[in-house]
């Protein structure tokens, strides 16, 4: 009796088409949108390809003067959130009080919060006519409101440093959670005093989430627009307020783009700096373990 042997059927690689509909859903939501703002930001009025806008815009001084108040408020404010979530992360959680771990939901719950808002609340506590002014004006008799940081470059900093800190006090926490409590009592013993402690044992254990949290705050505060927008501080001119001015107010849509294009290059430039310093610092980690 002859033997009836089934041809083995092909098999047919389907793993890869698992790609296509993550990759088509990003071309479509962000990737073809993108392109468009940079084809806009090269087109010229006869609708060829020409470099005549972006050059006219970036040899302005309005736009380096949106370019630096950009950076230096991004810095400074990136700073404070780094400073003030490392200060209150060291208290939550080595300085146990009661309601320490309500005190800490409540910092998360800015989150969630439009930045409008705090920026709304500002206005309310510290403008011209705030809470604070008209206390101490009628209280003292003054002339004129005694507080008027607000309206300058650092009360858009004060305002992103209290909406932002949240994002660098998160990753604290939960590095300083993996800290073994026996590392610190046995520092402790032996005569090492609390600066020694937080110098040698805390903040070598808090240095990749200091670098998270920070480079969060720096992409966060770089593009930042409402915070900006709802302060009105005076002359505080940043790229993505310039974004709003030429294409809502000026009807300057290539200009914009091209201040866009600037935007996204930046943001993109401060991620991929962070990912290499953190890959970095883990190898290091990684070698010493």
């Amino acid at each position: 009796m002859a033997e009836t042997t089934t041809a083995p059927r092909p098999v047919v690689a389907t793993h890869g088409l698992w790609v296509v509909l993550p990759f088509a859903i990003l071309c479509a939501a962000f990737l073809y949108p993108l392109f468009l703002i940079a084809l806009q930001a090269v087109t010229g009025p006869d609708g060829a390809l020409s470099l005549a806008q972006p050059l006219r815009v970036l040899t302005t001084p309005a736009f380096w003067r949106a370019f630096l108040n950009t950076i230096e408020i991004a810095v400074s404010a990136s700073a404070g959130c780094v400073g003030l979530g490392l200060g209150l992360a060291i208290l939550l959680s080595f300085v146990p009080f009661p309601g320490s771990r309500t005190a800490a939901r409540l910092i998360e719950t800015f989150v969630a919060l439009p930045t409008f808002l705090v920026a709304l609340a500002f206005t309310f506590l510290y403008g011209s006519a705030g809470i604070l002014n008209e206390t101490a004006t009628t209280a003292l008799g003054l002339a004129h409101p005694p507080v008027d940081f607000l309206y300058s470059r650092w009360g858009v900093v004060l305002a992103e440093v209290t909406v932002y800190t949240p994002f660098a006090l998160r990753p604290l926490l939960a590095a300083f959670s993996l800290i073994d409590a026996a590392q610190i009592e046995v520092a402790s013993s032996l005569g090492a005093k609390p600066l020694r402690i937080l110098r040698q044992v805390i903040l070598p254990a808090a240095l990749p989430a200091l670098l998270a949290g920070g480079s969060l705050c720096l992409l966060l505060t770089v593009n930042e627009f409402g915070v900006v927008l709802f302060i009105g501080a005076k002359g505080v001119i940043t790229l993505p307020l310039m974004i709003y001015d030429k294409a809502i107010q000026e009807f300057d849509y290539p200009s914009a783009c091209v201040v866009a294009v600037v935007n996204v290059a930046l943001s993109l430039g401060l991620f991929s700096a962070y990912r290499l310093i953190v890959a970095r610092i883990g190898g290091r980690h990684a070698g010493v373990v």
